[in-house]
């Protein structure tokens, strides 16, 4: 059976942060292939900020090209929006019968988990890998992390975010380091988040 690592998301841009992870988490566990969710809308977020879905998506594809074991998935522009998590496993489960999938997030979401769509199906039946994140919040002693489908890493922590770019962009800043330098000629030539 092959194993799949999902990593959802908005990557509003992909920056490096979120490259170094996927490869940690490739490099440290028995996964086939880990696949960036480009997510068209979180339920939890507003829509009005984000780059168009396929924007954002080519800049994954880009992103992950070099990396054999890594794939941009569109497979939420299909689906019903926003885009629920379970949704989407679901519907996986379906279409790769073969597959097993295994669902990658921030510690910080751990605190949320009970407001996602049938949150205790999800961690009934799927298997969790959280990473380390800094945040205001409960820390390791989540009631999740005692459950046996979640496991945290110790993955490097890796604090870039989107937003940050997103505004430093705008500024006129250079963003050149944080970016996979194929995401960095897309946007540089571009008005995007300007």
């Amino acid at each position: 059976m092959k194993k799949i690592g999902l990593f959802f998301g908005s990557f509003n841009p992909i920056h490096i942060g979120h490259l170094i992870l996927a490869n940690y988490i490739l490099e440290n566990s028995d996964m086939d292939e880990l696949w960036f969710v480009v997510s068209p809308q979180n339920p939890f977020k507003e829509k009005k900020s984000l780059l168009k879905d396929h924007n954002r998506l080519d800049m994954v594809q880009l992103a992950v090209k070099n990396y054999p074991k890594m794939r941009a998935s569109n497979v939420e522009f299909s689906l019903p929006q926003p885009s629920y998590t379970i949704d989407t496993l679901t519907y996986l489960h379906e279409k790769y019968p073969d597959y097993s999938f295994s669902l990658i997030m921030g510690e910080d979401n751990l605190g949320s988990l009970h407001k996602w769509k049938n949150s205790e199906n999800l961690i009934k039946n799927h298997h969790i890998i959280v990473y380390p994140r800094m945040f205001e919040g409960e820390k390791k002693d989540s009631e999740y992390l005692q459950h046996d489908n979640i496991s945290l890493i110790e993955a490097p922590v890796i604090e870039l975010s989107a937003t940050e770019i997103r505004n430093m962009i705008r500024n006129g800043k250079n963003v050149r380091p944080m970016l996979p330098p194929e995401v960095f000629e897309y946007l540089d030539g571009s008005s995007f988040y300007k």
